[in-house]
Formats: structure tokens, C-alpha cells, sequence
């Protein structure tokens, strides 16, 4: 992948199908075109976030926005939240975390370890499809200007 290393690219990491879905739905829905690349569990993400050495360079210089969902099938997202925030190429990647759980310490936890925003999955569609559509708003401020 040899992106434009300006380009924000989105990286999905959600379980569930149907959330994954609409999460997508929903950021294309906002007007947000960049590259989403998703995964389905932690193992993968951590393969392509720090590269197969683990030492993060694989993405240095690179724009990337990580959305996270904390209940993963082999490994909880704050383990990925943690891993991502104390690696040095990739520290300061923005991470949206976007789960199903409200307890207020796994909430503050993920805050203190890093996390940019925090939003609990309305169990209700529209709800869910709202706080999505919230998020590509951000996505779309979040673009680095290109300086020709």
C-alpha cells in the first residue's frame, strides 16, 4: 500500500459483521471517502498497525484513524489501545473507541491510556446510525490539509 502519506486512512477493527457494516454505512453516509481497512480481530490489526517486527515503523509518517471496538475474539481492545499508544510511530494515531460496554472504569481506562472518544453502541439502530454519523463528521475535520 503506498498511500499518499497526507490521506487519513480509517482502521476498522470490529468483530461483528453487522456493526462493522453499519459503521461503514454510515462514514460513507457522512461523506468521508477515505480507505477503510478493517479486521476482525486484534492479532491482524496489531500485524498491520506495528508490523510483523512489532516495532511500528511499517507505518511511520502515515495518517491513520483507529476505530476500536474493546470485545475482540483473542484479545481485548485496550490491549490493542495500550500497544498502539506506547509505540512510538504510532502513538499519536487518533483512536475511536466504539463498543457495546458502559462501564465508567473500562471508559476512563481507555481514556487514560490514550483514547480520543469514546462512544457506547446505542443498542437501538438509529441511535447507533446518529452516533456514526457524528463520527464522520469528525473524520472529515480531521483531514491534513495538502500543502502544494
Amino acid at each position: 500500500m503506498s498511500q499518499d502519506p497526507k490521506t487519513v486512512t480509517i482502521v476498522m477493527i470490529e468483530d461483528d459483521d453487522g456493526h462493522a457494516r453499519l459503521i461503514e454505512k454510515n462514514i460513507r453516509r457522512a461523506g468521508v471517502s477515505n480507505e477503510i481497512v478493517p479486521f476482525t480481530n486484534g492479532t491482524e490489526a496489531l500485524g498491520f498497525l506495528l508490523g510483523a517486527d512489532g516495532s511500528g515503523l511499517v507505518n511511520k509518517g502515515r495518517q491513520l484513524l483507529i476505530l476500536l471496538d474493546l470485545n475482540l475474539p483473542d484479545m481485548t481492545g485496550v490491549d490493542i489501545l495500550e500497544k498502539v499508544k506506547s509505540n512510538e510511530h504510532t502513538r499519536s494515531c487518533p483512536v475511536v473507541v466504539l463498543t457495546t460496554t458502559d462501564d465508567q472504569r473500562e471508559i476512563q481506562r481507555c481514556y487514560d491510556l490514550g483514547a480520543n472518544v469514546y462512544i457506547t453502541k446505542p443498542v437501538n439502530y438509529e441511535g447507533f446510525a446518529n452516533a456514526i454519523r457524528q463520527l464522520g463528521l469528525f473524520f472529515s475535520v480531521i483531514q491534513i490539509p495538502e500543502t502544494n
